[in-house]
């Protein structure tokens, strides 16, 4: 194949390939006596491999990495292991058009773009009017749509989900909205809020996958709360990732913050 040949096939553009032979990626292959480089069909794999692996995030040097250890393996390994991919890939794909369908068909602001297991967990919570129990719904739904947690967590919720004493739990966390950052109430609460929570949750929730990690994404969480209410959200995180094995502070004090000393 020439190289028009060999971008059409796998979706890239020359130029794109000509950089790979550039920075290394991807070998230069034979050239035929007209001068025209000639791919094969495994330069094609890793030319496809390359593209799926940045379609992923990762960047050129990770890239790299990876196809590093593919040298060596046979050509069939790796075409099944690039099909897999592409199995995977169509399988995302496929969900997320069977969640649109659910958008598209629902009238206007009757249904949430979250995930089915989301879904059914919303669903066993008892109505309710309180601020604090909506603000956790859309933090929930912000870290569905972000892929941070998955359906274990959710089916081990369901317990506190359904129960209608975590109703009164939010009704205290309502109450300290007009509360300083030092009221007697606030470790009492996040004790009794972490203790709410059945093991099989702390044993579902996933390790520090970077989103807790990004700068400002938990002040800007918690700068949705009074200072009083963001100190009891933020002892109920800091109890969760200790489970996750994660930082979520990284040093730092909300109520510090809440006061500008930060």
């Amino acid at each position: 194949m020439r190289i028009g040949e060999i971008a059409a096939l796998v979706g890239v553009t020359t130029r794109a390939i000509r950089h790979y032979h550039h920075i290394g990626l991807l070998p230069e292959p034979e050239r035929r006596p007209n001068g025209y480089r000639a791919y094969s069909v495994r330069d094609a794999v890793r030319l496809a491999r390359v593209r799926r692996l940045t379609e992923l995030g990762l960047s050129l040097d990770e890239v790299r990495d990876v196809l590093a250890d593919d040298a060596g393996r046979e050509l069939a390994d790796v075409l099944e292991e690039l099909d897999a991919d592409l199995a995977r890939q169509e399988a995302e794909l496929a969900e997320r058009r069977r969640r649109l369908a659910v958008l598209l068909a629902a009238p206007p602001g009757e249904v949430e773009p979250v995930s089915p297991a989301l879904a059914a967990l919303l669903a066993k919570a008892p109505a309710t009017d309180s601020p604090s129990a909506a603000l956790d719904r859309e933090h929930l739904s912000l870290l569905d749509a972000s892929g941070a947690v998955g359906e274990e967590l959710y089916a081990a919720l369901g317990t506190v989900a359904a129960d209608p004493a975590v109703l009164g739990l939010y009704e205290r966390l309502d109450e300290l909205a007009d509360a300083a950052a030092d009221d007697p109430r606030i470790g009492p609460l996040a004790a009794e809020l972490v203790a709410a929570v059945p093991a099989e949750a702390f044993a579902a929730i996933p390790g520090g996958d970077g989103r807790t990690d990004v700068p400002g994404f938990v002040e800007a969480l918690l700068a949705e709360y009074a200072p009083a209410q963001a100190e009891v959200v933020r002892r109920v995180m800091e109890a969760f990732m200790d489970a996750a094995g994660t930082d979520v502070t990284a040093g730092t004090d909300v109520t510090d913050r809440k006061r500008g000393r930060a």
